[in-house]
């Protein structure tokens, strides 16, 4: 039928055309006006066509869709199987890991016990090596002479099993005990060769003539034998050590007494006594000799008071020379001075205890107290028997340069002993400088008093040339300060200024005894010019003796000066020195009527001085000994002189003696210094 278009069907059939028609695709169905029901259908016929098509298509294909599925089939039982592999892969894979881990595990464990086994075996190893005592060792112990490279290797290999073998005793090592024996063996075996060695060498010291250091040095080559005995057989080691100490104290104690007497029968003959001090009278012949000579011979007999060539003792040169040979001294019939002996004696001394000293430390391995103690047990006596024969020289002697060279030898020797780090003679040289230093003061002493209770009219007749007794004064303290400067004693010092003091007193006594003041400063300065000579010769220029005695000899010098131009001039000179204190007064003219006295002074002065100069200057090189010290105090006059006629010169210049004739009478001063200079003497 027809269709209602008012139905509702009719309006849902435009709804869905007007829905179909939004759809682009069959927008130009909707926009061309196309009924949709045939549109419908002719769709429908053409879905029914294609599908007819199609299975055709289908049959047509059939084969090939069947061969298709059956490939399909075939993969997907192909990737079943594949799954399955799979499947086994990831379990066997899960296993192998499972296997690795296992076998690493296996392999860490390995490595720990191979490197227990290794450090095993290495300790075993070092242990087996130690145990082992091979048959070189055995022979070489056994046969080999002591002396040869070869046996004290072997027994250093010894020495490290007895100790190793120790070790292990403590600790119970039941291998031990397998090898004990053998090294046993073997340590008495060669402690009994080396104690046969070494004693056989000790024995050797003691033959007569012999070098001893010849085998202490072979001894030193072989000082591990000495440690083997010490570490492994202490009772022998203690047998060789006490057989070397009483063998070589009796070789030094003999050595040295034989070769100490010997040196006393080449020391001088004659030597100094309780009388020989410098207050004392000269009577011998010899103190006449000393008073003129500053330097004696020591040839004939050891002076007492001088120096001399004794102080070069003290020189690097002497001081470490060769030691005296006595038997040769006396065939060429030398004699000595006791301090040269001394020196001599001690430092074979020194040199014997200092490489005796190195000889114990190195060989018998002690040091600090030990090595003094050990030293002191060899040397002992002979340093006993040293301070014994020197107590007895000291208690006796009265030679105080002797003596205190001796302190000053000591000083040097322990110096050269600390320089070389050799304590072992230390407490001997305190102990001979405790000996040395109080007898020197006594003697000091002993001279100090006997010039201050000397008698001046006890000393003979009287004499303005210089007195004996201050040249053995100026002999003695030069010798004194020139060896005390090295290493200066405060305490000598000391007792040197006392004496000084006493030789000033007894010099002043002594010009006391001449009846003129001329002589008296005569006197005194021939001593003090003399003295002050010897002493500049050692001493030095600024030492305290030497600036004394300038001092005083300066001071009578200017009196003296005073006193020679006072008998030729002194009217003169009285004139200018009470002019000159009027002057400063202003009272000059208290003189105007002294004018008879002047012209006296001018022409006599102008008449006589050259005379009167020739006179002075003969009279006072006759007066000194000295000849540079006669020019000096004649050059001290002569300038003085020309001084004071100067002040005259001024003095008659004042207005209140400007009208004086007399004054053209006066000697013009630069010509009078011209004359002068003529008659200065020249040395």
């Amino acid at each position: 039928g027809e269709l209602d278009i008012t139905t509702d069907e009719f309006i849902l059939d435009e709804v869905d055309s007007e829905a179909t028609c939004a759809d682009e695709s069959l927008s130009p169905v909707c926009f061309q006006g196309v009924d949709l029901r045939q549109y419908s259908k002719q769709v429908e016929s053409e879905l029914q066509r294609i599908e007819q098509a199609s299975i055709k298509d289908y049959i047509k294909e059939s084969k090939n869709i069947a061969l298709l599925h059956n490939q399909i089939t075939a993969c997907d039982s192909i990737l079943e199987r594949m799954e399955g592999m799979l499947s086994g892969f990831q379990s066997d894979l899960s296993s192998i890991s499972s296997e690795i881990q296992t076998l690493q595990q296996q392999s860490v464990s390995m490595n720990v016990r191979l490197k227990n086994r290794q450090a095993v075996r290495s300790h075993l190893s070092q242990l087996v090596d130690e145990l082992v005592v091979p048959g070189v060792m055995i022979s070489t112990i056994l046969d080999s002479p002591v002396t040869e490279q070869e046996f004290l290797e072997q027994l250093h290999e010894l020495n490290n099993k007895i100790n190793f073998a120790k070790e292990l005793s403590f600790r119970e090592t039941l291998a031990c005990s397998d090898i004990q024996d053998i090294v046993d063996r073997l340590k008495l075996k060669a402690v009994s060769k080396i104690r046969e060695f070494i004693l056989q060498k000790i024995y050797s010291f003691r033959k007569p003539m012999t070098n001893y250091q010849i085998p202490q040095n072979t001894l030193l080559k072989y000082r591990f034998f000495y440690q083997f005995l010490l570490a492994n057989e202490r009772t022998v080691a203690k047998e060789i050590r006490d057989e070397y100490v009483d063998t070589m104290s009796k070789i030094y104690y003999s050595y040295f007494k034989s070769y100490s007497s010997r040196l006393l029968k080449v020391q001088y003959e004659e030597v100094a006594d309780k009388d020989d001090l410098m207050g004392v009278e000269d009577t011998a012949n010899w103190d006449i000799l000393l008073c003129f000579f500053s330097k004696p011979s020591l040839k004939s007999r050891n002076t007492i008071f001088t120096l001399g060539q004794r102080g070069a003792i003290l020189s690097p040169a002497e001081l470490e020379g060769p030691i005296l040979v006595p038997h040769t001294a006396q065939r060429g019939d030398s004699r000595y001075p006791y301090e040269t002996l001394f020196r001599s004696q001690h430092y074979a001394l020194l040199d014997n205890g200092c490489r005796e000293f190195l000889f114990l430390s190195d060989f018998f391995m002690v040091a600090g107290n030990s090595a003094l103690d050990l030293f002191n047990s060899i040397m002992g006596k002979t340093l006993s028997m040293f301070l014994k024969s020197m107590s007895a020289y000291v208690s006796d002697c009265y030679d105080s340069i002797a003596v205190f060279l001796c302190i000053h030898i000591i000083l040097r020797f322990r110096a050269l002993t600390a320089k070389r780090n050799i304590p072992a003679l230390n407490k001997y040289w305190e102990a001979v400088l405790e000996l040395l230093w109080p007898r020197f003061e006594l003697i000091l002493e002993m001279n100090i008093h006997s010039i201050r209770n000397t008698d001046p009219q006890k000393l003979g007749l009287l004499d303005t040339r210089p007195h004996y007794i201050t040249r053995r004064y100026a002999e003695f303290s030069s010798a004194i300060v020139s060896i005390n400067q090295t290493f200066p004693n405060e305490r000598t010092n000391a007792l040197l200024g006392q004496l000084q003091v006493e030789v000033e007193n007894f010099v002043l006594k002594m010009a006391a005894e001449f009846p003129s003041r001329r002589d008296q400063l005569i006197f005194l300065m021939n001593n003090y010019d003399m003295m002050l000579s010897v002493l500049m010769e050692r001493a030095a220029d600024d030492s305290k003796e030497v600036e004394g005695f300038q001092q005083l000899l300066l001071a009578r010098t200017q009196e003296f000066i005073e006193e020679i131009l006072s008998p030729p001039f002194g009217g003169m000179i009285a004139f200018v020195k009470e002019a000159e204190a009027l002057m400063e007064k202003g009272q000059l003219d208290r003189l105007r009527n002294e004018e008879a006295r002047i012209a006296q002074l001018v022409r006599g002065f102008s008449s006589t001085w050259k005379q009167s100069v020739e006179a002075m200057s003969q009279d006072v090189m006759r007066s000194f000994t000295n000849f540079k010290n006669g020019t000096s105090i004649i050059q001290g006059a002569l300038t003085q002189l020309i001084q004071y006629y100067h002040g005259f010169h001024k003095i008659l210049n004042q207005p209140t003696f400007r009208s004086l004739a007399v004054r053209s009478e006066l000697i013009n001063l630069h010509h009078l210094m011209v004359e002068v200079k003529k008659h200065k003497p020249n040395f």
